[in-house]
């Protein structure tokens, strides 16, 4: 048997099976039945979970880790969040911004997540967020995949000077093409908005990501306009629509025509379960409406859709950890997606379909990929996403960048076991 760097053993994949993964430089070398071989580090993962990366597709990295500066959201809406991000990028500074976002990667890197987009503001003369972001960029290359969104967070038209300096952040390097078509002063504004910024992606060659219909508004449908945009163009597999919260409140037989559009185009859909449900509602009463869109409807008709986080500690949402696992959990819940393969499904949605939709080309446990993986304290995906567990091992491109020791409870109890693990296991069927 060959020697590798690595050797991780005895692991169980997200599929069930159980392999050992052999690792050289930066690429999985092998994967199988690797009994014999060596190495120079070796990995027990006998009875563990080991996964793919997992992967976030909607952030927001130049905001992370602010919360509280200069105010908190009051009133816990999108729009004042919009208006307090505003007040805060006058006073932050490009290495505030730098520094926080590599706060923020480091914690991502010990949960295991390895690829992250993040829309950055281009409603800035100075371009300050732009700057500090592809410095992270260049930082964290060696372990974390930063993509990079071009966002006018204040209107591509409506904000004086949105469209050229959307332009100009792409000439210095960002990655993909972004927009708020609902933020727009008008519908027809917005539509006009998806189309130019469709055609700016096509002329360049680059990916387009908006956040489309972020409303309550059922009336919101930029979508529609997306979808005509990508064939015209055709940009087939090489956009996203990030939120859709306005769907959740749609006519169900203009649903019934959206969605074949959506899947003829190839767009790909972005949720993100903890903040829409935070800030969408906010007018109503009872009943009150959640605002996350029709996840499952959308995979029925073959729409790749995935789990984004979007906040951590910012204008618009107070908490979280970078742990993906906590947005599947949740969106698992607010979906009502709870029998066996949905709660499968979940977790394929942070880790394979959110891939799919950053285009990853290296991603995956297979001979060849890249050389990224997490060995996590559970024995199933499922299980991984009711325990939301500590990540054993990281592994990024070859190298491992993080380890933690099993966090079992000691516990004083006559006539019971001296500690507890809350793994359980189960069978469907």
């Amino acid at each position: 048997m060959p020697s590798f760097d690595i050797l991780v053993k005895g692991g169980t994949l997200p599929d069930g099976t159980v392999k050992d993964i052999g690792i050289t430089g930066a690429t999985i070398a092998a994967i199988g039945d690797l009994t014999g071989g060596d190495a120079g580090t070796v990995i027990d993962a006998a009875g563990d979970l080991v996964s793919p990366p997992f992967v976030d597709p909607h952030f927001h990295m130049d905001a992370t880790l602010s919360y509280g500066t200069p105010r908190i959201n009051a009133s816990g809406t999108l729009m004042e969040g919009i208006a307090l991000w505003g007040e805060l990028k006058e006073i932050a500074t490009v290495d505030d911004m730098v520094q926080r976002a590599l706060a923020y990667c480091d914690w991502a890197v010990s949960m295991g997540l390895l690829a992250v987009r993040s829309h950055v503001d281009t409603c800035d003369d100075s371009l300050k967020g732009v700057e500090a972001m592809l410095q992270v960029r260049e930082i964290v290359k060696p372990y974390l995949d930063l993509q990079l969104v071009a966002f006018p967070q204040d209107g591509f038209y409506r904000d004086p000077t949105a469209r050229a300096n959307t332009l100009r952040a792409l000439d210095m390097g960002v990655d993909v093409v972004g927009g708020i078509p609902h933020f727009e002063r008008s519908m027809a504004e917005g539509a006009a908005s998806v189309r130019e910024l469709c055609e700016i992606a096509a002329e360049r060659g680059l990916p387009v990501d908006l956040h489309c219909d972020e409303s309550d508004d059922p009336l919101s449908r930029h979508i529609e306009t997306l979808c005509y945009e990508t064939q015209r163009l055709g940009l087939h597999g090489r956009v996203a629509g990030s939120h859709l919260t306005s769907m959740h409140s749609m006519d169900n037989y203009y649903v019934s025509k959206l969605l074949p559009l959506m899947a003829e185009a190839q767009i790909s859909a972005i949720p993100n379960p903890l903040i829409n449900i935070t800030l969408q509602g906010r007018h109503d009463t009872f009943p009150k409406r959640r605002g996350l869109t029709r996840v499952k409807e959308m995979q029925a008709h073959g729409i790749t859709v995935g789990w984004g986080q979007d906040c951590v500690r910012d204008p618009w949402y107070s908490l979280g950890t970078a742990d993906m696992l906590d947005v599947a959990f949740m969106g698992l819940h607010v979906a009502q997606m709870t029998s066996p393969e949905e709660m499968q499904r979940c977790f394929t949605m942070v880790t394979d379909e959110n891939a799919r939709i950053m285009q990853l080309g290296d991603y995956g446990l297979a001979a060849g990929k890249a050389a990224s993986l997490v060995v996590l304290d559970a024995g199933s995906a499922i299980e991984a996403l009711r325990l939301r567990p500590d990540r054993l091992c990281v592994i990024s491109k070859g190298k491992v960048v993080s380890r933690q020791a099993r966090n079992d409870a000691r516990i004083s109890l006559p006539g019971r076991p001296d500690s507890v693990r809350r793994r359980h296991r189960l069978t469907y069927g």
